[in-house]
């Protein structure tokens, strides 16, 4: 089988390089899926959407970083009239003017565990009154250390911590699904453009052989050795032969356009494919397509992602509507003075301690029903998972045998692709020296040509299977290895 498949790549191969014209570029299948993945705005369009989850997952990492801020304002300014009290206790109406300037540091850090904050303050004041003079004084926070957390409340943090990662390589995974699916594009419109040019080729090499076969029959009608009817015939072919040439270009160039719009290739310049040459042979077992599924795909990252989605939805729905508490703790030093040089002499300790509380006493079993509405939502989702996981270790194990019929399939293409081309030059001759009539003639015509265009439809379907095979297990098993890429190099 393999040497019948080396004649028809040979064969193919020559048509390929005889009909290249006006300076064609030559591609072959592999070219065509490294540029898909490379260059075709679908390619693009995947590696933003992979950064677009890179970037909201740094996001999230930076979150749990310290942060630094400061806020000044520099100056504000007021000139008001006020009620003012007298010492007679008489209250007068009186203009009054100041500026004050601040600013002030702020460290601060989340503390995901707890879903509290940690943070540590400097700041510093100064405010100057206009009356009949300037009087201007400075108040300082050289440093206070302060904490807030929520007591009995829904931690959204601690969730985050567990779902954003889960996110992030499902979004890789994602990522290597999105090119696999382009190489599968990018093969439908190969074989698409490819099919095109080897039909434009056959029916050149039909038109070719319909108008010598009608030269021929010409002579002997006039000789008297055939029909006029079978003259007609082969008129009616020809006619027919230049009318399917003819459909054969529009539809070449119909499938070129289609390919280039996709590779984004914007130029004027001819492709002539080359038929595939390097055929994979290897089976895929059932059970290790399945493995490699569950532990490579999205899909397994999604499900546990649901989950904890869910899980985090019945957390919030429990906490938010029942007894919440917040505790605010707060230390630190302060000093006012007339004079800058004072202001951070002997400074004085402040503290703060609160602790609010919220008890609901009537909400009408509002709390009670947001509960099991994220309740209900959850056993759901465990429901919809159980059976999604079925059905896709189902998918995987019906593709893992379509792929492992292809090959088979394709060589059964191959040889009787051979035989068609084989039987038509028998025939043709035979039908030279009139051993058959016209009809076994396009008989054999018609079955070459189903037979090339089967060939180029089992590669389709080979090539497509063995993409959809990677792309559901995103495992590499010619190389026997997961498939990856350097994701660093993306951003």
């Amino acid at each position: 089988m393999k040497k019948f498949l080396n004649i028809i790549i040979l064969l193919f191969a020559i048509c390929t390089y005889s009909n290249a014209q006006d300076n064609a570029k030559i591609l072959s299948f592999e070219n065509i899926i490294n540029m898909a993945k490379n260059q075709s705005p679908d390619g693009l369009v995947a590696k933003n959407k992979y950064l677009g989850s890179y970037w909201q997952y740094r996001s999230y990492k930076a979150s749990y970083m310290p942060m630094l801020t400061m806020d000044a304002t520099l100056p504000n300014i007021n000139r008001v009239i006020s009620r003012i009290p007298l010492a007679d206790g008489r209250e007068v109406f009186q203009e009054q003017s100041s500026a004050d300037y601040t600013m002030k540091m702020s460290l601060s850090k989340t503390i995901g565990l707890t879903g509290g904050q940690l943070f540590i303050n400097s700041g510093l004041e100064r405010l100057d009154v206009y009356k009949d003079s300037t009087t201007t004084s400075f108040l300082s926070n050289p440093i206070t250390i302060g904490y807030r957390q929520p007591i009995f409340n829904y931690n959204p943090y601690r969730w985050e911590r567990k779902i954003e990662p889960i996110k992030y390589d499902e979004a890789k995974q994602t990522y290597l699904e999105d090119m696999e699916q382009l190489s599968i594009k990018a093969s439908n419109l190969f074989f698409d453009l490819l099919d095109a040019q080897i039909r434009a080729r056959i029916a050149k090499i039909n038109q070719a052989n319909n108008d010598t076969l009608y030269k021929i029959a010409q002579g002997r009608y006039n000789l008297g050795k055939i029909a006029e009817n079978e003259l007609l015939q082969l008129e009616l072919s020809l006619l027919n032969s230049n009318l399917q040439l003819e459909q054969t270009k529009n539809d070449v160039e119909v499938n070129l356009f289609r390919l280039k719009s996709f590779l984004g290739i914007k130029d004027n310049e001819k492709i002539d494919l080359l038929i595939p040459q390097q055929i994979p042979d290897f089976k895929v077992e059932s059970s290790k397509a399945v493995a490699e599924a569950r532990n490579n795909s999205s899909e397994t990252l999604s499900f546990e992602r649901k989950l904890l989605e869910a899980k985090s939805s019945v957390n919030r729905a429990k906490l938010e509507n029942r007894f919440n508490a917040n505790l605010y703790a707060l230390y630190g030093l302060t000093q006012s003075a007339v004079e800058f040089a004072n202001v951070y002499k002997n400074p004085q300790d402040q503290q703060q301690l609160s602790l609010g509380l919220q008890i609901p006493i009537l909400d009408w079993g509002l709390a009670r029903a947001k509960i099991k509405v994220a309740e209900s939502n959850e056993e759901l989702i465990n429901t919809q998972i159980a059976q999604q996981k079925i059905d896709f270790d189902q998918q995987v194990l019906i593709k893992a045998m379509q792929f492992n019929m292809q090959y088979n399939q394709l060589m059964i293409a191959s040889k009787a692709d051979t035989i068609g081309a084989k039987r038509f030059e028998v025939t043709k001759a035979r039908y030279m020296i009139g051993k058959v009539d016209i009809t076994e003639l396009n008989i054999a015509m018609t079955e070459k040509d189903r037979a090339t265009q089967d060939y180029i439809a089992a590669l389709r379907s080979f090539w497509n299977t063995y993409y959809e095979i990677r792309k559901l297990t995103l495992f590499d098993f010619v190389a026997n290895k997961q498939l990856n890429v350097d994701f660093d190099n993306l951003k």
